[in-house]
């Protein structure tokens, strides 16, 4: 495990954590932070996709405001900083900045050229974006958030696309997710599951909302996903 540094369109560079797998390599998959930064919790992802053979990498994407955030969702202090950090985000940097991690990471030692886009909360509504804007093999998106006033790039997707839905989402509305439902019904590329119950972020193992069953049952499809389309 190591950290890599990428260089930006605009020509800034920025750090990204990056967990390589044992053997000759594989695919790559580019895991995009929650509000929290390049926290324990994403290392802690990276090292598992590693651990089933991806070269995962999580670039730092809060660099631009506070390089090398590392922030928990244990004290409010914290989440009134994440939220601060969100509130100052350009997506349309952070994009870009995704963009470059993906060219990169396609380019590592050991890396067979296929690359796929996992993200979560925050992370989630850019592997939405992901999928509409840019060359990415396949995206998964877990509890995005700020999507329903995206849908209308849904016909930009052009690579499967797998999204992970709370149904209790304390930051998506009922009437955002049947907007968004509503808006990606039949795509033939998007493949939605909506999990009854279960609130913001049930996949944060050791998060106050973790739901072991909603969890376990999207990284299971999340897992089959990524292989079809990485390694299949």
């Amino acid at each position: 495990m190591a950290e890599i540094t990428v260089t930006a369109a605009d020509g800034g560079q920025f750090g990204a954590y990056l967990a390589t797998p044992a053997g000759a390599g594989g695919p790559a998959l580019v895991v995009i932070q929650e509000i929290f930064g390049v926290n324990a919790v994403m290392r802690a992802l990276c090292d598992g996709f590693a651990a089933a053979g991806y070269l995962a990498v999580c670039p730092d994407l809060f660099w631009r405001q506070d390089p090398g955030i590392q922030l928990t969702d244990k004290t409010q202090a914290e989440w009134d900083r994440a939220f601060a950090l969100m509130q100052g985000f350009d997506t349309d940097l952070g994009i870009a900045d995704l963009k470059a991690t993906l060219a990169q990471v396609r380019a590592l030692p050991g890396a067979n050229g296929k690359a796929g886009i996992i993200g979560y909360c925050l992370g989630g509504k850019l592997a939405y974006l992901m999928a509409t804007r840019s060359n990415a093999d396949c995206s998964v998106a877990y509890y995005g958030v700020g999507l329903d006033a995206l849908v209308g790039e849904a016909a930009s997707i052009t690579k499967p696309l797998l999204m992970h839905v709370a149904e209790a989402d304390k930051f998506v509305s009922k009437e955002a997710q049947a907007t968004i439902k509503a808006a990606l019904a039949g795509h033939p590329q998007v493949s939605l599951h909506s999990y009854a119950g279960v609130n913001h972020a049930f996949a944060r193992e050791g998060g106050e909302h973790y739901d072991a069953a909603a969890a376990g049952a999207a990284d299971e499809r999340t897992a089959g996903f990524l292989a079809t389309h990485l390694r299949g």
